[in-house]
């Protein structure tokens, strides 16, 4: 099974956080294969550069860990885009009503879904509408 890492586990992976030990766990049990979206790879830096403007990483640390991410996302994980068909996805997950939803969230379980992956994430909530959606939520 693929395994679709969204940016709660990506900023997990490569900046110093409360849950680096839960990630690097998992990712060393379960050697599947990891696919990462150019989105979660946008949230990713969007994580590193707030970080990096609220002064909890310096200017030094995010460079490191941009070019971390990078080597380490070329090595181990396979890169899918997202596409039209995802963001169709995610506005259809939204307007059912019955699960509480943010579209970046939406478009993580929609690419998760059409790439038929377990999706591996920190976000409980997310985890939850995943399931309510029928999308396999893996337990990091």
């Amino acid at each position: 099974m693929s395994v679709y890492l969204d940016a709660s586990v990506l900023v997990a992976l490569f900046a110093n956080d409360s849950l680096t030990d839960r990630a690097d766990a998992y990712l060393r049990a379960n050697p599947e294969e990891l696919v990462i979206t150019d989105f979660a790879a946008a949230e990713f830096a969007s994580a590193i550069a707030r970080r990096t403007r609220e002064r909890l990483l310096t200017a030094e640390e995010a460079r490191a860990a941009f070019s971390t991410f990078d080597a380490w996302t070329a090595r181990e994980a396979t890169r899918a885009q997202i596409t039209t068909a995802d963001i169709a996805a995610a506005a259809a997950f939204i307007r059912r009503l019955d699960v509480a939803l943010r579209t970046p969230d939406a478009i993580h379980i929609a690419a998760a879904q059409r790439i038929d992956a377990g999706l591996l994430t920190f976000d409980r909530q997310m985890a939850a509408n995943a399931r309510a959606l029928g999308v396999d939520v893996l337990d990091g």
